[in-house]
């Protein structure tokens, strides 16, 4: 029954990876663009969250809400001052500049939140409960669950829409999509504004179960970019399924083995993968 709890609570925790990777392999598809900043943004989810619970003393939904708005308007802050000045120059430009926007990101939060580790203060959704014998945490059941059914939405979104329609013809051919009306600049405005809220809405979700500091960022985002490439750069089902296997090898190893081992496994078994499908599971050869 402990492993049944252990297999349980890494698949909880393997949907938050999803949802956040999810943003990541959006703006990849799109743009084939590498966002190193996408870890800060999950960082500064859970800082959001924190201040508003601090600030205003709003529950669950009111930071979840708060916090999607606050990550999708700086999305799309960053690409109109930052990501369309070198979206069209070379690959090491594009390279550095979200590489330095992460730091700038990071060692701001040093600033003004130190190094120290916080948590949120205890809500309604402290507690652990009975699911048919297994005793799981509240705050990782709901996260967990609200997880997948938002990186659910993000796919329903980009496959069953107009908007979505857009961005994925902005993403085949930017100039066809021009001639057809569709405005691309106000597309990838978008989409970085979608990645920003889904890593920041995610934050939030981890942010009720975990303690953190401003360095948190880094380890985020190393996982995102294992699920991505896991999962296949530029699908967002393929991002789910990805988060779902990290989530469950890092805890059922971390059960077996110790704490210590379970990135080592995780990242082992991630090679092995790619050695022999480097396409990842959904990604196209």
């Amino acid at each position: 029954m402990l492993l049944v709890q252990v297999v349980v609570g890494g698949l909880l925790l393997g949907a938050i990876y999803a949802l956040f990777s999810s943003g990541l392999t959006l703006i990849w598809g799109m743009m084939n663009f590498i966002n190193f900043a996408h870890g800060e943004f999950v960082m500064l989810g859970m800082y959001a969250a924190l201040l508003v619970v601090v600030w205003l003393g709003g529950g669950p939904a009111v930071f979840g809400l708060a916090v999607a708005l606050l990550l999708f308007f700086l999305g799309v802050a960053v690409y109109a001052s930052l990501i369309r000045h070198v979206l069209r120059g070379p690959m090491l430009a594009q390279i550095l500049s979200t590489f330095g926007l992460a730091l700038l990101l990071r060692y701001t939060a040093f600033w003004i939140f130190s190094a120290n580790f916080v948590s949120l203060p205890e809500t309604w959704l402290s507690g652990s409960v009975d699911v048919g014998g297994i005793w799981l945490p509240i705050p990782q059941l709901i996260a967990g669950l609200l997880a997948i059914t938002l990186t659910i939405v993000l796919h329903l979104l980009l496959t069953r829409t107009t908007v979505g329609s857009r961005l994925l013809a902005v993403s085949e051919d930017r100039t066809a999509a021009m001639l057809m009306g569709i405005r691309p600049d106000r597309m990838q405005a978008l989409a970085w504004g979608l990645s920003a809220s889904a890593a920041g809405i995610a934050g939030a979700l981890m942010a009720t179960a975990y303690p953190w500091s401003p360095s948190v960022g880094e380890t985020f985002g190393l996982i995102a970019f294992v699920v991505v490439a896991l999962g296949g750069f530029g699908s967002v089902p393929g991002a789910m399924y990805a988060g779902l296997i990290i989530g469950l090898i890092q805890s059922v190893s971390a059960f077996w083995l110790g704490p210590i081992y379970k990135d080592i496994v995780v990242y082992a078994l991630f090679a092995v993968l790619l050695w022999l499908r480097p396409q990842g599971l959904m990604g196209r050869a």
